[in-house]
């Protein structure tokens, strides 16, 4: 949907054609004022030029103002709208396999301000070009002799300005793609920074950021290059245009077919013309600013996946059902073909080694993912026919290292109060904040199990049918997991739950266990009859081990 004009906008479409307007007449004008002179009819023949430079100066000091002034305004609604683009695009697969979250930052960053310029650039350009055709038309006035001496130079510039377009447009989308991918590899490298220097590998992962600037060097000097190369044969064709009018306009004027004042004019309206010539900045803006378009439509080209209307039948239980589900990264496959049905009201814990596909199983239900085959559904309607906030209001997650949102704690804890805190065993924490509920997110040092209990917290804030853990309460010690664990039990009764275990005693307590391997169904059965199975112990055996050294 185009955005409306703002002032800066409309004042910069005022000042840009009003600035052109007073330009080109200035040299008309001059010729006037100098005719006035030399046949001694002073007068007010310095009036009008004085008022036009005038009017020149205040609009062009006017666009000067509104140039990054209205770049500014469409960078701001540019990263509003992809932000909330990529909002709605939800985790469910749309952007899986797409770019990675820095190459995401950089083109909500980089590339969303290229575009914010597009407009004073286009305006820019088009206003040198009708400057230009305005002069022609002006030598064409004086004489068809002095048009026709400048459109000697009008092709090879035409030639020039379209190569120069040709060669910087892909030249700064390499860039951006570049750039993108150093945001990409930092972003990736600060997420692990921890790991990293505990296997002091700070040379070798610096290295691996960087390995990209050879590119972004080269891009950046072939686009010099190009605008090196450009500027000065604009210079040199720019003179050359200028003399040969001006030697045009001194014969008229020894032959007596020009006045005196004809020539200023002549000179000024060659100037102008050839301006065109000497866009070489004008142009790398737009061409900049095509590449960052270009960039951002990519992901506003992404359609958000399709939500329905329908409604959960009151009363369910709670009963989530796959069928032939199928979760695949291009060409591998990560999960299914998988058929499981987890009964209304009962807790089944997900286990399998790691890669085995629990999480991303998890993840089906609130549709974090879609799958690529098949069908999830929840008291028999099918998840991807919920609307947004039927799905929200029937299934909740906690994760192992739970994201909040918001400007404080009370914020974060979306709805939670002190009986959702005290069963999530946070009070305790929370009443030792400076501030308390109002402590700003960003004063927040938590463990990592004090972030889950503040997870558990908002999550049992909503009353939803699915309960998902996906690895909640890792981050606990055991006294303190059993305490959360005796809560959770009691606040989600009734409540269908699936539970990523990494520990024995999680199995132990759920009604039943799905037993993963290798993204397939396994077994689903009750943890004590699975235990006579050595593979299924020795997969809890190595959950375990992974869950202690995480």
């Amino acid at each position: 949907m185009p955005r409306r004009p703002t002032g800066w906008t409309l004042a910069l479409g005022i000042a840009l054609p009003v600035e052109a307007a007073t330009t080109l007449a200035l040299p008309a004008v001059l010729a006037g004022a100098v005719d006035a002179v030399l046949s001694h009819r002073t007068g007010a023949a310095l009036a009008l030029p004085a008022l036009l430079l005038l009017t020149a100066a205040v609009a062009n000091a006017t666009a000067a103002a509104a140039g990054p002034a209205c770049s500014a305004e469409a960078t701001a609604a540019l990263r509003g709208r992809l932000l909330r683009h990529l909002l709605a695009l939800g985790p469910g697969g749309r952007l899986h396999g797409g770019p990675p979250p820095g190459d995401l930052a950089a083109r909500l960053l980089g590339s969303a301000a290229d575009a914010g310029g597009r407009l004073p650039a286009v305006l820019g350009a088009a206003t040198a070009l009708l400057t230009s055709i305005g002069a022609i038309l002006g030598l064409a006035a004086l004489s068809p002799w002095l048009a026709l001496a400048f459109f000697a130079g009008v092709l090879p510039g035409v030639v020039l300005i379209r190569l120069f377009l040709r060669q910087a447009g892909p030249v700064f989308a390499r860039y951006q793609e570049v750039q993108a991918e150093l945001a990409a590899r930092l972003s990736g490298a600060l997420t692990g920074l921890r790991s990293i220097h505990a296997a002091r590998a700070e040379h070798r992962e610096a290295a691996r950021v960087l390995a990209p600037l050879p590119d972004l060097s080269a891009a950046g000097h072939a686009l010099w290059a190009a605008q090196r190369r450009t500027a000065w044969q604009a210079t040199l064709l720019i003179a050359l245009v200028e003399i040969a009018v001006l030697a045009t306009a001194g014969a008229l004027l020894a032959d007596g077919t020009l006045a005196p004042g004809a020539l200023a004019a002549a000179a000024g309206w060659a100037a102008l013309g050839a301006g065109l010539f000497e866009q070489v900045e004008a142009l790398v803006g737009v061409a900049q600013a095509r590449a960052g378009q270009a960039r951002v439509d990519e992901l506003l080209a992404l359609a958000p996946a399709p939500a329905g209307t329908a409604a959960l039948p009151a009363g369910g239980p709670g009963e989530v059902t796959l069928r032939g589900v199928v979760v695949r990264d291009g060409e591998r496959l990560l999960l299914g073909p998988l058929d499981l049905t987890v009964p209304g009201g009962r807790t089944v814990a997900l286990v399998g080694r790691s890669g085995s596909g629990k999480s991303l199983l998890a993840a089906l239900p609130g549709r974090l993912r879609d799958p690529d085959e098949g069908a999830v559904l929840i008291d028999g309607v099918p998840v991807d026919a919920l609307s947004p906030a039927g799905l929200r209001d029937a299934v909740g997650y906690a994760f192992a290292r739970p994201d909040l949102v918001g400007r404080t704690v009370r914020d974060a804890l979306a709805g939670a109060g002190p009986a959702e805190a005290a069963a999530a065993c946070a009070d305790g924490f929370l009443a030792r904040l400076p501030l308390g509920w109002d402590t700003p997110l960003d004063e927040l040092q938590l463990s990592g199990g004090e972030l889950q209990r503040l997870g558990l917290a908002r999550l049992l804030a909503r009353p939803t049918r699915v309960v998902v853990l996906d690895d909640a309460t890792s981050g606990l010690d055991l006294a303190t997991e059993y305490q959360v664990t005796e809560a959770l039990d009691r606040a989600t009764h009734g409540r269908t739950r699936l539970v990523v275990a990494h520990r024995a005693t999680v199995a132990a307590r759920a009604d039943l266990v799905a037993w993963l391997d290798a993204g397939r169904l396994r077994a689903l059965a009750p943890h004590t009859r699975l235990l006579t199975h050595p593979d299924y112990r020795a997969t809890l055996s190595a959950t375990t081990l992974q869950a202690a050294t995480a």
